[in-house]
């Protein structure tokens, strides 16, 4: 085993950045996906510079695997806050501060409303179909109203 360390090659850094990704696409959400480009890139440096001993190539490996892992996660995090379209995936947040006619009435704190081309659940004080009520906002697929102080 010594033996092998002291002649790792750029192959055995490709092959095993390979192997890493073949895994990622099996499934491993993202784990394996940056660990396997920063074997890569040891790869890359170990062809460049071959005479590299194997403790600065997994010294590299180490500290391209959390360099590339952390910046990937920075940038996710900033993406997540520039989204153009905030409410994309939510599809009740559309009808948040919108006035519809009650479908059926509210009883018990639960009725339904026609917003766009379905029938929604809601939540709010008990009110007879047909009065305007106004969204206020969302609970999963159940959004939340009060009657419409302007109608």
């Amino acid at each position: 085993m010594w033996d092998y360390l002291q002649h790792l090659s750029f192959w055995d850094w490709l092959a095993l950045g390979t192997l890493l990704l073949i895994l990622e696409v099996f499934g491993a959400g993202g784990y394996l996906l940056w660990i396997g480009v920063a074997a890569a890139g040891v790869g890359v440096i170990t062809y460049l510079f071959p005479a590299l001993p194997w403790s600065w190539q997994f010294l590299l490996f180490g500290l391209l695997s959390v360099l590339t892992a952390v910046l990937w996660w920075r940038r996710l995090r900033h993406a997540a806050k520039a989204s153009d379209q905030p409410g994309l995936n939510q599809r009740g947040q559309e009808f948040v501060g919108r006035t519809f006619p009650l479908h059926e009435a509210i009883v018990g704190g639960r009725g339904k409303i026609r917003a766009g081309d379905s029938l929604w659940l809601v939540s709010g004080p008990d009110l007879p179909a047909g009065t305007p009520i106004k969204v206020i906002g969302q609970d999963g697929v159940l959004l939340r109203v009060e009657p419409n102080s302007q109608g």
